[in-house]
């Protein structure tokens, strides 16, 4: 039986953009935000937990349906981090539980430094922040050449080596069917659009770790429990580290949240009331 139901949907006007959002269920705020992926990543999860609460899911700017005026400009953190709490601003139901996953976990961070005051828990779920790793310089080589190899027209050999770098290893049928051919459309241009515009201001952002160190907000540093020894579990490990706590483990890879909703749920719910 489907229970998908439709959620109520609506566009906000900030400064530069138009922010595609989503509004499901009734009870505490939980705002799931990714980046690139958009709202329709988080459907499954957004579904379960609309049960007993108020759930927000959106579009990052210049992704699908969020769209930007100036498609030349690099979106970053602090942009996502304002465009979040601006929607949480504009919704306006009580502080909110930020659930971000990789550049969305970016973009947590990023709203705990910026306004703590709108999120009583940030959950950062897999943040790539190859800035605070030992060879993040080489890091930086590799993503330079890997966005200069998509934009130059290889979209084939560009995620061969995104899939290197990010030390994530994917049957060969699955990386064919995914990344094998071309795309077209919307597709195309999201996909266009994070690697150009979105990759290097997310991987290579540096966090303020004394503001995070000092935060009232509650900050937890997810990581799947799949993801042993790629990229994000890396940064994810340095960045609790730097911070004194100790991670959290969450079921399946880096995107668990869409490929086991359910377990994903059931663990995001115990997380909480801990």
């Amino acid at each position: 039986m489907n229970t998908t139901t439709r959620p109520a949907t609506s566009i906000l006007s900030v400064e530069g953009a138009d922010l595609y959002y989503e509004l499901r269920g009734q009870g505490p705020l939980i705002a799931l935000h990714a980046a690139p992926m958009d709202a329709a990543s988080f459907t499954p999860l957004a579904e379960l937990l609309a049960a007993d609460h108020t759930v927000l899911t959106s579009d990052p700017r210049g992704i699908s349906r969020s769209t930007v005026r100036d498609g030349n400009r690099d979106v970053t953190p602090e942009m996502r981090a304002d465009d979040l709490a601006a929607l949480l601003r504009h919704i306006d139901v009580g502080r909110a539980t930020v659930f971000g996953s990789s550049g969305g976990a970016v973009s947590g961070l990023a709203l705990i430094q910026a306004h703590p005051e709108l999120a009583d828990t940030v959950i950062a779920h897999e943040p790539p922040l190859a800035g605070l790793l030992d060879d993040s310089a080489e890091l930086r080589r590799q993503t330079d050449d890997m966005i200069e190899t998509y934009l130059a027209g290889d979209r084939r050999r560009a995620w061969e080596k995104f899939m290197a770098t990010a030390n994530i290893r994917l049957p060969d049928e699955t990386f064919e069917a995914m990344f094998g051919g071309p795309i077209e459309g919307q597709a195309a241009a999201d996909e266009r659009f994070s690697f150009a515009r979105m990759e290097r201001a997310t991987t290579f952002w540096m966090p303020d770790l004394a503001a995070l160190r000092a935060t009232e907000t509650r900050l937890i540093i997810a990581i799947g429990e799949e993801s042993t020894d790629e990229l994000c579990d890396r940064t994810s490990r340095a960045l609790a580290a730097d911070l004194g706590i100790q991670p959290t483990t969450f079921p399946g890879g880096h995107v668990g949240f869409a490929e086991g909703p359910e377990a994903f749920a059931a663990r995001l719910r115990q997380v909480l009331v801990a």
